[in-house]
């Protein structure tokens, strides 16, 4: 995946770079324990200063999207790591070619350290034990300013999973799991690392869900002419703040972008007049047709509505039914 940079634009260089690679990494464009480009060849694809990529990296480092190896360099973090799920001699894993030898090993490991086979039995029981009663309920959070992204995934979790999904705002999910710590509690990958801390606190599981790569979407941004003006819809403020650093960053001042929240109908309707392109989240959608039956007479003419299909992957709802216990 190539980053575009604006270098004469009003949005630091850093926070393009620094939006791209969190999208990249949400998207799954980089994957775990991938190798980002070093700053050498960042630098000479973007034409920033290798100071400048590092202070990025710092700050995804600080973020918990990364991790930094010593010697070998910046990989995206992967939080399977500490946890990795072992599957069962019927369904064998092209990493692990011997399920039982590695079973083995790990009971040979706890015999070495000092557990007898009693303890060993009981901290693999308490293991499986934990995750089991983690699948009871799925806790969706994000911080409350963007309580929008909660609802966007725990819409298109909710019909998937057959366990309670709730939506909590980051604020007050300490309160929820001090009164039931039964659950697992599910973000992006852009607010992990806090609700990880939260999450640990109270024996509860934390997982990131992958977003959507939005090819189509990206791809009618990049084919638009020049002069054009493209409206966005989402009831994600951070979603609207990323896609304007990212758009920008692709285009720069060729197209005219306007965002807007569904509910703020004067923005909306003043959006829908100026857009040739309107791509909205499936929340918004009814909202936006809405405005449009509404306010036809004032409109010189109708914008090409374009509905993203999906908010999440289409791979990471079985991969959290998996990490949950859902899966046979």
């Amino acid at each position: 995946m190539r980053f575009h940079i604006q270098q004469e634009s009003e949005i630091p260089a850093s926070s393009q770079l620094y939006n791209q690679i969190c999208f990249a990494i949400a998207a799954r464009h980089f994957p775990p324990g991938h190798r980002l480009p070093s700053t050498r060849q960042l630098a000479m694809q973007t034409g920033l200063h290798r100071n400048t990529i590092s202070k990025v990296y710092r700050q995804l480092e600080n973020d918990g999207v990364v991790e930094a190896i010593a010697g070998s360099g910046i990989y995206v973090r992967d939080q399977q790591k500490q946890r990795e799920i072992r599957n069962t001699p019927s369904v064998r894993n092209k990493k692990i070619t011997d399920i039982d030898q590695e079973v083995r090993k790990s009971v040979d490991a706890l015999l070495n350290a000092g557990c007898t086979l009693q303890q060993t039995r009981e901290l693999y029981t308490r293991e499986i034990d934990w995750r089991l009663r983690c699948g009871a309920r799925v806790l969706v959070s994000t911080p409350r300013e963007d309580i929008g992204a909660s609802m966007l995934i725990a819409e298109e979790l909710a019909p998937n999973l057959n366990v309670p999904v709730e939506v909590v705002p980051m604020e007050e999910l300490e309160n929820v799991l001090e009164n039931s710590n039964n659950g697992t509690v599910v973000t992006s990958r852009y607010f992990l690392q806090p609700l990880e801390e939260l999450a640990k606190r109270h024996s509860v599981r934390a997982i990131a869900v992958d977003l959507s790569d939005f090819q189509k979407e990206l791809t009618i941004l990049k084919t638009l002419r020049a002069g054009s003006c493209v409206g966005i819809v989402s009831i994600s403020p951070g979603i609207l703040r990323a896609a304007e650093v990212i758009l920008h960053s692709m285009r720069g001042n060729e197209i005219l972008l306007m965002t807007a929240n569904p509910d703020v109908g004067s923005r909306l309707l003043a959006l829908l007049r100026a857009s040739s392109h309107v791509l909205c989240d499936g929340p918004s959608l009814p909202l936006v047709e809405h405005t449009l039956r509404q306010n036809r007479s004032q409109l010189m003419r109708m914008p090409q509505i374009h509905c993203a299909a999906n908010y999440l992957s289409s791979t990471t709802v079985e991969q959290l039914r998996k990490e949950i216990g859902l899966l046979n």
